[in-house]
């Protein structure tokens, strides 16, 4: 029994570890991560873009940027910034020297039609779920290509509409009946 059960253990170890899409090459034994299948020729519709602010170069001089940290008081003052302001600012997304793209930590920059890349820095649970169907919206064939909608055909990115909600309370323990296991136990 003992031997079935560590057997079972080793194939479940092996197949959550090739399910995480880390793989090691074994010429040089690093860890590479290699991108999902599912995003090679990932299509998106154009995210929704205001066409009185984009492209963001009409305005925008490329090269020329203010990154002080500001309350924005001439222009874009209709866009309500709370997506954890306390820590975050225009920049920390938008690209400061081509200002119509977005850059990712790595200063990789990319446009707005992958900015579920973006998102998903931060949000890695809910990108996870994305690229595989559970969160989101799709259309298309089971079967061949489909249109991913983007984070932002859903959510304001400066603005967030799911606002936290308050957990219920722990359900309490009923008095006189003890639980099946408590009764099984004695």
């Amino acid at each position: 029994m003992t031997k079935i059960l560590v057997t079972l253990s080793v194939i479940s170890g092996l197949l959550l570890f090739l399910a995480s899409g880390v793989l090691i090459r074994a010429d040089t034994l690093e860890v590479a991560s290699e991108p999902s299948p599912v995003f090679e020729g990932i299509q998106t519709p154009a995210p929704p873009l205001s066409p009185d602010y984009f492209p963001c170069t009409t305005c925008h001089e490329k090269g020329k940027t203010n990154n002080l940290r500001r309350q924005l008081t001439e222009d874009h003052t209709d866009i309500v910034f709370d997506h954890d302001a306390k820590n975050r600012w225009c920049l920390d997304c938008h690209a400061p020297l081509d200002r119509d793209k977005l850059h990712l930590a790595s200063g990789e920059l990319i446009d707005f039609d992958q900015s579920y890349r973006l998102c998903g820095q931060c949000h890695g649970p809910t990108y996870r779920d994305w690229k595989v169907g559970i969160h989101g919206k799709r259309i298309g064939m089971w079967n061949g290509q489909k249109n991913y909608f983007l984070c932002v055909h859903c959510h304001d990115p400066h603005s967030p509409s799911i606002k936290p909600i308050e957990p219920f309370p722990a359900p309490v323990k009923p008095v006189g009946k003890p639980f099946l296991f408590e009764a099984r136990n004695r």
